[in-house]
């Protein structure tokens, strides 16, 4: 089944001609990453040569797609913006709520009751609205999205930072806050920078145990965690057309992980047997048509340098296996040196699971060759000697993969399936464990790996790599072993080697399910009720943010000064909060809970300035609100970094923290700050942050002459009345001083 067709004809019928006259404005050749962006600026008529990393620029997305947890929220907003139906077409899909515990057969009815309060919520609304809706079970959103409505040139937004998946069918998706969201299925103009383009050029092509998955996993290495802040990654070369259409979207996925904005490859033979496999060849046909705009211009290809802001070349046949971590997945080890590597830095060295699926490899070619891989333990005669972790990445997928005995394969060697949904991934995984605080190590196929998000336990030491390694590591249930040259003793006490992976791209006899899970909205939404109950603990109505009051910010108490690493998860975290994602006063207990304080070393301890005492982030916090204070929180680098969950920013608003001073933000987190009303600056001069004392008032001195470009300027005032004063800066443009101004973005639109 196509869905929303008559919206893809639309736009292949004019893409070609919008981008001919980008083309000509800019007088020069295009990469496919301006060619999608030019031909979806929100006014055809604003063509200009927008300065990359400098002008913010309105475009009009293609569609919406929305994940349970986040989803609560976008929708919330989207009650109050006063529309009957969503402007573009959108879709829910509930992956995010379901907990991987005992397997598939009893964690999904689990989850059904457990959470059939938000689940009805969301249906209800989806119908309402005219709303795609994808039930619990259905598949994790990015894989759902890329067997059913990615496609070549198109322009999505999503609220879940892997968004970028679909890039690996030549699509610009990216990963957005709620608010964002609501402004594409308002139709209003959506507002992004202009993003630099980072071109990476592949080579060659994998061979052995090498993966596409290695191709991020040592693209983060080179880039690093922000390295690809406010830029999309562009792959070309001929080395892209030697791999899968899943295998490309495997490295958009974690594109995040380096802050990209998205990345995208350009559209080939891998994609069009893709789209034709998954029932879409009438969408193969329009991307055929126009297959010369789908790719950078020839000249691009010749002289590369002229056209990115930055080149990275990688050599596909000359890659090996890398195993990043833990705790950060930049830390890129290839598995040759990995092993000196666990033991230099002292890892724990028995690996104790290994975990496959998550959205970034959960496609049928990943469980194909994880598969290929299990099957050699009762063939060379091996026992595990680690537990293994499956979550397929949809419904369609597990289907065919049982059907192509490949589920059979897993199970016969202990393997334990979960729920088609993110589980373990996103901290959804309920960890039978001797002691939930040891230390120990795991191997995942996942895309991140921060402290606590797999398992709540901060001494668990997460490793990413491929699905095949994870299965690898989990036979040898050692961090030291590396299948390209170690050997195993199997029970004949003969050393054995595992031979490498083997694995189709696409089933050979054909995708095959039963009921992909799919809800289609009502034909009559206005007739649909959505209720909340009051006394609800999962879903709470919205209240409009106050708009700012005309005044500068004057002595604001710092709530906490954040040391090191602080990201999505430590501002709110998942896992158990998850329940609370539709009801923001509950949640906001967890606010900043797993930050680290950078005067006493402690998570969620921070001194109360009204008594004296240390206590929770959150309790400081509203008993400031309960006086009528606001409060600051000091930061430093990639304030945000991780998820794009938008209650990071809604949380600290909610109870009246009115500035985020860091060093520097993540893409997304700053956005959703914007949107909410919420000030967030930066230091003009980054060794600023030390003078930042843990009894300090903090004013913010200049917002009447608030202006693009223009600095403010923070006043510190210490106990013994001493004061410091230093220059902020801010990236605000006028839309966005607006939304400040009124207390939110939404709060503008309402007017």
């Amino acid at each position: 089944m196509i869905y929303d067709m008559e919206m893809q004809k639309t736009f292949y019928a004019s893409y070609a001609e919008k981008v001919e006259k980008a083309r000509k404005k800019l007088g020069r050749a295009m990469t496919l990453a301006e060619k999608i962006l030019y031909a979806h600026l929100y006014d055809e008529n604003t063509v200009a040569a927008f300065r990359r990393g400098e002008e913010y620029v309105n475009f009009r997305p293609d569609r919406v797609a929305m994940q349970d947890a986040t989803a609560q929220m976008a929708l919330l907003q989207f009650m109050n913006a006063g529309k009957s139906v969503s402007a573009v077409p959108a879709t829910v899909h509930c992956d995010h709520l379901i907990q991987a515990y005992k397997g598939v057969e009893e964690d999904l009815p689990s989850a059904c009751t457990t959470n059939k309060e938000v689940y009805d919520f969301l249906k209800s609304v989806a119908s309402k609205y005219g709303i795609g809706f994808w039930k619990p079970g259905a598949g994790i959103i990015h894989q759902v999205v890329l067997e059913n409505y990615a496609f070549p040139g198109g322009m999505m937004v999503g609220t879940d930072s892997h968004t970028p998946n679909a890039g690996g069918l030549g699509m610009i998706a990216i990963g957005v806050g709620g608010a964002d969201a609501v402004d594409v299925m308002t139709g209003m103009e959506w507002e992004l920078k202009m993003p630099k383009l980072i071109g990476v050029k592949l080579t060659g092509a994998l061979n052995g145990w090498a993966s596409p998955k290695d191709v991020i996993l040592k693209l983060a290495g080179i880039l690093t965690v922000k390295g690809g802040t406010n830029a999309i990654i562009e792959y070309f070369g001929e080395g892209t057309r030697s791999l899968s259409a899943t295998g490309k979207a495997t490295i958009c996925n974690m594109g995040a992980e380096v802050g990209a904005t998205t990345s995208v490859f350009p559209y080939d033979e891998e994609m069009k047997r893709y789209l034709c496999a998954t029932g879409r060849e009438d969408i193969a046909e329009l991307a055929e048509a126009n297959a010369a705009d789908l790719r950078a211009d020839a000249e691009v290809a010749l002289q590369p340098e002229k056209y990115y802001d930055r080149l990275i070349e990688i050599d596909l046949s000359a890659l090996e296996p890398y195993v990043n971590g833990p705790f950060t997945p930049d830390a890129a080890c290839p598995v040759s040196e990995f092993a000196a590597r666990v033991k230099k830095e002292g890892f724990p060295q028995k690996m104790e699971v290994g975990l496959i699926g998550s959205c970034t490899n959960s496609s049928y070619q990943d469980l194909s060759r994880a598969a290929s891989v299990a099957r050699q333990v009762k063939a060379k005669g091996l026992k595990m000697q680690a537990s293994l972790i499956i979550n397929p990445g949809s419904e369609q997928v597990y289907c065919t993969a049982q059907r192509d005995g490949m589920i059979e394969d897993l199970k016969s060697i202990g393997g334990v399936v979960m729920t088609n949904a993110c589980g373990p991934c996103i901290g959804q995984w309920k960890r039978v464990t001797d002691d939930p605080l040891r230390a120990n190590s795991i191997v995942t196929s996942f895309n991140r790996n921060f402290a606590k998000r797999a398992d709540g336990n901060p001494n668990t030491h997460a490793f990413i790599a491929s699905p095949e390694m994870a299965v690898a590591f989990a036979i040898a249930g050692d961090l030291c072993f590396n299948p390209l040259t170690d050997t195993l003793k199997n029970e004949k006490g003969e050393e054995v080697r595992l031979d490498p992976p083997i694995g189709e791209t696409l089933p050979q006899k054909g995708f095959t399910v039963d009921d992909n899970g799919y809800v289609a909205p009502s034909a009559d939404g206005g007739k649909v009720e959505v209720t909340i109950q009051p006394d609800s603990q999962r879903l709470q109505k919205l209240e409009p943010f106050a708009a700012w009051n005309g005044e500068d910010f004057m002595e604001l108490p710092l709530l906490i000064k954040t040391q090191g690493k602080c990201t999505t998860d430590h501002i709110s975290m998942a896992g158990p909060w998850l329940r609370f994602r539709g009801h923001l006063e509950n949640i906001s207990d967890n606010m900043l809970m797993g930050a680290v304080n950078a005067f006493n070393g402690k998570t969620n301890c921070v001194w109360n300035q009204l008594t004296g005492e240390y206590e929770a982030v959150s309790a400081v916090a509203k008993q400031y609100k309960a006086k009528g204070m606001g409060s600051i929180v000091v930061a430093e680098e990639n304030y945000g970094e991780g998820s794009s969950r938008e209650h990071a920013a809604m949380e600290p608003r909610f109870l009246n923290v009115r500035v985020i001073l860091a060093k520097s933000f993540a893409r997304i987190h700053e956005t959703n700050l914007k949107k909410q009303g919420m000030l967030a600056l930066t230091f003009a001069d980054k060794n600023d942050y030390d003078k930042v004392r843990e009894h300090d008032r903090i004013s913010i001195l200049g917002l009447q002459r608030f202006a693009p470009g223009k600095p403010l300027h923070a006043v510190l005032t210490h106990e013994d009345g001493t004061t410091e004063t230093f220059e902020v800066l801010h990236t605000y443009n006028e839309m966005q001083i607006n939304w400040f101004k009124a207390g939110s973005a939404l709060n503008t639109f309402k007017k």
